[in-house]
């Protein structure tokens, strides 16, 4: 079985190794700093610091875990690379349903996604109906809420 694919632009990598180095080099050693600490104040069975300190310690390890994981298997994308037409991964797309005002996205890999600041996810619905698509298409939307068309008035990178 092929390996999942991190489709990214280059500044969502570069974010994904600074959260990475940090991650490793400031919240580690501060956590282990604190499970050292809980640890003098006795029993560790009642000790809720030690406690909350290895839940941390278990959801950093994990992100870390999971950084790495998208480091490894990451695709970086060069917009450069596709038509200027076409809405792929790292270009911002302009579509409009009938009757509504136009709504602007930036297709990013599923680690740079941010819907509240117009980032979503190449794996979202919208996304997935939108790649490969170009300038003036018509596209049906299938989401969970239900399908709506659009028309793509604008790709750019």
């Amino acid at each position: 079985m092929a390996e999942k694919r991190y489709p990214m632009t280059a500044e969502g990598k570069e974010k994904l190794e600074q959260e990475l180095e940090d991650l490793k080099l400031k919240k580690r050693p501060e956590i282990i700093e604190r499970i050292k600490i809980a640890r003098g104040f006795g029993d560790l069975s009642e000790n809720s610091e030690y406690t909350s300190a290895k839940d941390e310690q278990s959801v950093v390890e994990s992100r870390i875990s999971e950084i790495k994981t998208m480091l490894q298997y990451a695709e970086v994308v060069d917009v450069n690379d596709v038509d200027a037409n076409e809405v792929s991964v790292g270009k911002k797309v302009t579509f409009q349903e009938a009757d509504e005002e136009p709504e602007t996205y930036q297709i990013v890999g599923l680690a740079e996604s941010d819907p509240l600041a117009g980032k979503i996810s190449n794996d979202s619905p919208i996304a997935q109906s939108l790649l490969g698509k170009k300038v003036g298409d018509t596209v049906t939307i299938e989401t969970p809420g239900g399908a709506f068309d659009v028309k793509i008035i604008n790709v750019e990178n």
